[in-house]
């Protein structure tokens, strides 16, 4: 066996190999223990994010809905789980710089030759811990985008569009953006945590299932159907389990114990908390009460746009950032009734807008001295530093992975479509019961079964205001 020591391995030069050889000398040694714990951790708290998302979604949805979502996101843990294992880790952070600009190769199928050798992303954490990270990543994103499936979608062709979409829309554009042989990363596109594939393909990618999957039943384009959050609590806990997540998430991405980490978890936390009360200000004006749904939604954009830039901005340029992703992903709410697409949990307006919203400000904002927190990293900066080109890299990164997310998505749904028992919509009487009821056989809470349906009820005598309702609670109304 080779005794090749990690030492003299000088990054993604050659094909992939094990490095050194634990049986002959410590696998450890050119490693620090405190890079190992920080990653490791914030591996731990990026998949804290996953069921995070779901009990966001939960809250936000119908209670007949609550579970199966749940459901799904946990469920993308363990789809993609397997999929990074099998093939996702290899396309995505191959080592083989005779790899092609959009998609790596097999050379680390089945995670051969991943042990000890330093990772693409950094000579300072070994391949394993590097893979057992940017899994979590590869995970959570599906998690988000398949919040489109609410109310309508059933759960085995959702389980097969996990695994697919993860292979063919997630693992290339996380290459063009991480990998050094990736167009993107050559063109000199700058995305600290996932801006382009995780927030913008997700945001794609929910808005063209939507559009596959079709309206809701009882869906209008200028009201849609304007149900309320069924646990406003569930979004609270979701909302948790994501910011404190998100520390992993951004603070991981710096892939070592060091002052880049620190700030960019300081830049999360003031982004975070000035687009929570941005969206909240925003909402007041219009019915003059502080919405909880509200600020939590603020948190989540705010989070969202300051992801690709948590490495690269300084502290006083995420107070910018909140603004700006709250106010304008609480706008963009509003296109899915303009475009006419029954997007239920608005991942389009979070995710999609925000993500673009947040490339485009690390286009302006990234700082040479920020990156250079790490002690290595060397960038020409953003329009802070006059680097005025970097706008149009972060703008062109940004349309290529929404296009191609948005593209591709419609074009795997439209395939399981066409296969027996893998259509993606429900029929009208199970949406009718519910996917918790039909898909899962559970239920959220126990009392959803002392009734299923509510009777219509006449409001003031008048027919026009009669309200039907189905497995709903009190407080949600069509």
């Amino acid at each position: 066996m080779s005794s090749y020591k990690v030492s003299e391995y000088a990054g993604p030069t050659e094909m992939a190999h094990e490095g050194v050889n634990p049986l002959l000398e410590d696998i450890n040694a050119p490693y620090s223990a405190g890079d190992f714990a920080w990653i490791m951790t914030c591996a731990g708290l990026v998949l804290l994010m996953v069921p995070g998302v779901g009990f966001f979604y939960s809250g936000l949805a119908r209670r007949k809905s609550a579970l199966a979502l749940i459901w799904l996101s946990l469920m993308s843990i363990a789809v993609v789980g397997f999929q990074w294992f099998f093939w996702g880790y290899s396309l995505t952070f191959t080592h083989n710089t005779d790899a092609s600009p959009f998609i790596g190769d097999l050379s680390n199928f089945g995670l051969m030759k991943v042990l000890g050798q330093p990772s693409v992303g950094s000579s300072k954490i070994p391949d394993v811990l590097f893979c057992l990270y940017q899994g979590m990543f590869a995970a959570i994103t599906p998690a988000l985008a398949i919040g489109a499936a609410a109310d309508r979608g059933r759960m085995l062709p959702a389980i097969v569009f996990i695994f697919i979409w993860a292979t063919i829309v997630y693992d290339p554009i996380a290459y063009w953006t991480w990998n050094p042989n990736g167009w993107s990363f050559v063109m000199g596109g700058l995305d600290f945590a996932g801006g382009t594939p995780v927030h913008i393909s997700s945001g794609a990618a929910a808005l063209a299932y939507s559009l596959m999957l079709g309206k809701r039943t009882g869906y209008n384009k200028v009201n849609g159907l304007p149900y309320r959050p069924h646990n406003v609590t569930h979004v609270v806990l979701g909302t948790v389990f994501l910011w404190v997540g998100w520390f992993g998430f951004n603070g991981g991405s710096a892939l070592a114990a060091n002052t880049r980490a620190v700030m960019a978890c300081l830049v999360t936390q003031i982004s975070a908390c000035v687009g929570g009360f941005t969206w909240c200000l925003l909402d007041y004006r219009l019915e003059k009460k502080w919405s909880t749904v509200g600020f939590c939604s603020g948190v989540i954009a705010g989070l969202v746009a300051i992801t690709p830039a948590a490495g690269y901005v300084p502290p006083w340029s995420a107070v910018i950032f909140g603004v700006c992703g709250g106010i304008i992903c609480n706008f963009a709410t509003k296109l899915k009734f303009l475009i006419g697409i029954d997007e239920p949990l608005d991942v389009f307006a979070e995710h999609g807008v925000g993500g673009i919203v947040g490339n485009l400000l690390t286009g302006i904002f990234a700082a040479d001295y920020i990156a250079a927190l790490d002690g290595a990293t060397a960038i020409d900066g953003g329009w802070v530093n006059q680097n005025y080109i970097q706008l149009g890299y972060q703008l062109a990164d940004s349309v290529a992975g929404f296009a191609y997310s948005f593209v591709m998505t419609c074009l795997i749904c439209f395939v399981l479509n066409l296969i027996p028992g893998l259509s993606l919509r429900v029929s009208p009487e199970v949406e009718e019961i519910g996917l918790d009821d039909a898909e899962l056989g559970e239920f959220a809470y126990d009392y959803v079964e002392l009734s299923r349906h509510v009777n219509d009820v006449l409001v003031g005598g008048s027919a026009a205001g009669s309200v039907k309702e189905s497995n709903e609670t009190p407080t949600e109304k069509a």
